[in-house]
């Protein structure tokens, strides 16, 4: 499970994690019974509290996504959500939206610079050159 914080960019470390699980489910790469790394292995490889991972894991079984059982781990809900769930992708995106133009804004960066990053972008990824 690759998952990347980002402790600078105004959204909440816990709602960074869960956003990459919601996001790594929708898009298939966790699988229903998928089970997640302990709190405290998954607080020690990103070098975040436990808790924060204990709170964000909460949130997720409190949402359906995840389920918890005593001395069995935490794993992902057979009902929980389906791969190329569109409407919870859309969710994700636009709070990485919200989170990347708050950035743009406070750096100055005009609407049409930033679409136009946006797209040189995703072309990147089309050609397999993201570096």
């Amino acid at each position: 499970m690759h998952i990347h914080i980002t402790p600078k960019d105004g959204v909440p470390i816990y709602r960074q994690l869960i956003q990459q699980v919601k996001l790594l489910v929708a898009s298939g790469r966790l699988n229903p019974g998928e089970e997640l790394p302990p709190i405290r292995t998954l607080a020690k490889q990103l070098l975040i509290n436990p808790n924060t991972v204990a709170r964000a894991y909460r949130d997720l079984e409190t949402e359906g996504v995840l389920e918890s059982k005593q001395g069995s781990g935490t794993t992902v809900c057979q009902t929980g959500l389906s791969p190329l769930a569109r409407k919870e992708k859309i969710t994700i995106l636009t709070d990485r939206c919200d989170a990347l133009i708050s950035e743009a804004k406070q750096l100055n960066v005009e609407r049409d610079i930033l679409i136009d990053i946006i797209k040189q972008r995703y072309d990147a990824f089309d050609t397999g050159d993201h570096s």
